[in-house]
């Protein structure tokens, strides 16, 4: 067991080391904010739903760490993560048009009443305690799943629980096979630790919970 949680931390330790290393371009938000047409036909919508690879609802972003958001883009663009239109706009973007674009949905902060520093996280019930203990969640994702220890980890709180389960299904996946699937030493080895009704249960209380995380609706769409 003790050598397993080792492995973790070195896989830990190289992703973040990995990540620091590639954060060199500084963001614009306000040259983000001319980048992100292709953006906000489906995250400047409260509540759109995407359709593959199965219905939920699109993630919401405003509010996220732009160093997430850029991994997450890099990611798209390498095929660590495999989403056919997600892997298209990636693909059309430079690393710094990725950096402008995560430091403008950075920057799109939450109401104050909505804020993580204002939320007041509920205990799960006991069944789901047990699997974010399994799991080791908050050794990443801090408690309350609203403040990663590092700006390089997602912030989950609040985010869509139909998103989140979906996400962590496509953990368990190759994401060298396919369509879809995301490779992450780390969260694929934990994803795989659960039956998909237990990944259902914690993406519902993750989803319950309050946060950063928003949506911002373009006037176009409201």
């Amino acid at each position: 067991m003790n050598k397993k949680l080792s492995t973790i931390g070195l896989l830990v330790v190289a992703s973040v080391t990995f990540t620091a290393s590639a954060q060199e371009i500084k963001g614009d938000a306000q040259a983000g904010a001319n980048k992100v047409a292709m953006c906000i036909g489906c995250h400047g919508i409260e509540g759109y739903q995407a359709s593959f690879p199965e219905v939920y609802k699109v993630p919401k972003i405003s509010g996220q760490s732009a160093r997430y958001i850029e991994s997450a883009l890099a990611a798209y663009k390498k095929a660590d993560r495999r989403h056919p239109t997600m892997r298209g706009i990636a693909d059309s973007l430079t690393d710094q048009d990725m950096a402008d674009v995560a430091a403008f949905y950075a920057g799109q902060n939450a109401p104050a009443a909505g804020s993580a520093s204002a939320a007041k996280a509920h205990d799960p019930a006991p069944a789901v305690a047990a699997l974010i203990q399994k799991g080791a969640c908050f050794s990443c994702h801090g408690e309350g799943f609203a403040k990663p220890i590092d700006p390089a980890y997602p912030k989950v709180a609040g985010q869509h629980a139909d998103y989140v389960y979906a996400a962590l299904k496509s953990y368990q996946r190759d994401a060298s096979k396919g369509t879809v699937g995301r490779s992450n030493g780390v969260m694929a080895g934990i994803a795989k630790q659960f039956t998909l009704q237990e990944l259902k249960q914690l993406a519902g209380y993750i989803g319950s919970l309050e946060g950063d995380l928003h949506t911002v609706p373009e006037s176009r769409f409201r």
